[in-house]
């Protein structure tokens, strides 16, 4: 039997979301993201900005000189989880097989539903724009591959200035047909480095790597290469991943300016830490392996990390780990831009049997009830001693 995959994509999610709740906002060039005086970035923009040029990851202030009147608002990410969480519930009615990729993107698997395809992807479709009032393209296709270039190619041929809200349905057998023309960047996997190698070999779309022969792009690019041969041709086999397993979890932060005080660079240890951790009791999860990560101001970044003895979701034991990691980089006077508190090797919290489990029980006991509280009346009710931090998250 042929799958059948639907992917959909939020259009400008961020900006359909402030649209929704300030339509002021319609029409107008904006960007949601960090305010340009403290090195903010665009984390999305409306349409109308796109027409100056402006695209999401770009720095807030260069957004800001190429559109005098670009309005920047402050993110609001809880109201965007919540209407991310309705849309995904919207899809789990249609099938249970669904992938969320990103907050405002996923996968649907609807082979086993008899209703044509795309039946089904224009009641989606209608569905999330006239109930959520949010636009949304869809692609649909045999697999995850075609169906999310099949999303990027109805993006692309939208009105300029406006939503896309696209569709479009790349017949079963079709797929080698639909990908030919497009250019080879479009292909999963081809970043700047292999497009500049597949351009210097002459293949500048992904029918001319389909037809390179799949032996030399392998010579050159090993499995690599097997794999965008593959792709080129439309094959891809990846089925619908219902649940991923959570590998890591860290927080970091970007100074307003680059620092050298040791002394708040450790509060900023303690609050990375303490959001770690509650992440961590929050899916009940615990971690064996603590990291930090800073980045200069030059760019440069260094990792370091360790792995403990007994894994631990301890506010407390994630920043004393994370001092001891930082106290053994040597600073070389150099300003930090950006550090971040990292951990991995999850699993579920055991029973812990050694000598110092009833003081570690009564912290954790300690912690749950701070999270309560936390939960309840804010964060500021009960906090560690880092008091106002001036940073971008």
């Amino acid at each position: 039997m042929v799958a059948t995959i639907i992917h959909l994509d939020l259009d400008a999610f961020f900006c359909a979301v402030e649209e929704l709740d300030n339509p002021a906002l319609r029409g107008k060039p904006f960007a949601v993201g960090g305010k340009p005086q403290t090195r903010g970035v665009v984390a999305s923009c409306s349409y109308p900005a796109r027409q100056f040029g402006i695209h999401s990851a770009m720095p807030m202030a260069r957004a800001i000189r190429l559109c005098k009147d670009l309005i920047v608002v402050t993110p609001r990410f809880s109201r965007y989880r919540e209407l991310s969480q309705q849309v995904m519930q919207r899809l789990k009615n249609v099938t249970p097989l669904v992938e969320q990729i990103s907050i405002d993107e996923a996968f649907l698997d609807i082979s086993d539903l008899s209703e044509p395809a795309g039946e089904i992807a224009v009641r989606i479709q209608k569905q999330i724009r006239t109930e959520l009032g949010l636009p949304n393209s869809v692609g649909v296709a045999a697999n995850k591959l075609v169906a999310k270039i099949a999303t990027e190619v109805g993006k692309k041929s939208a009105t300029k200035g406006e939503a896309p809200n696209s569709l479009v349905i790349v017949p079963p057998g079709k797929e080698a047909e639909f990908l030919d023309p497009l250019p080879a960047k479009m292909l999963w996997g081809v970043g700047p480095k292999t497009e500049s190698i597949l351009a210097g070999l002459g293949l500048k779309t992904i029918g001319d790597i389909a037809r390179f022969p799949e032996g030399e792009l392998i010579k050159l690019l090993g499995e690599h290469g097997r794999e965008l041969a593959r792709h080129a041709r439309g094959i891809d086999e990846r089925a619908v991943v219902v649940e991923h397993a959570i590998k890591s979890i860290s927080q970091e932060v970007t100074f307003p300016q680059d620092i050298q005080d040791r002394s708040l660079i450790k509060k900023t240890l303690r609050m990375l830490s303490d959001k770690v951790g509650e992440r961590l009791r929050k899916r009940h999860l615990v971690g064996g392996t603590v990291r930090i990560k800073l980045r200069w101001s030059d760019f440069t970044t260094l990792t370091r990390q360790t792995t403990l003895s007994v894994p631990t979701d301890s506010d407390d034991v994630l920043y004393e780990t994370a001092v001891r990691l930082f106290e053994k980089i040597p600073l070389d006077r150099r300003a930090i831009r950006l550090i971040g508190v990292g951990v991995s090797g999850l699993s579920e919290p055991m029973l812990q049997l050694h000598l110092w489990q009833e003081q570690e029980e009564r912290q954790r006991k300690i912690q749950e009830v701070v999270d309560e509280l936390q939960e309840k009346f804010g964060k500021k009710v009960v906090a560690h001693g880092y008091g106002k931090l001036n940073i971008d998250e």
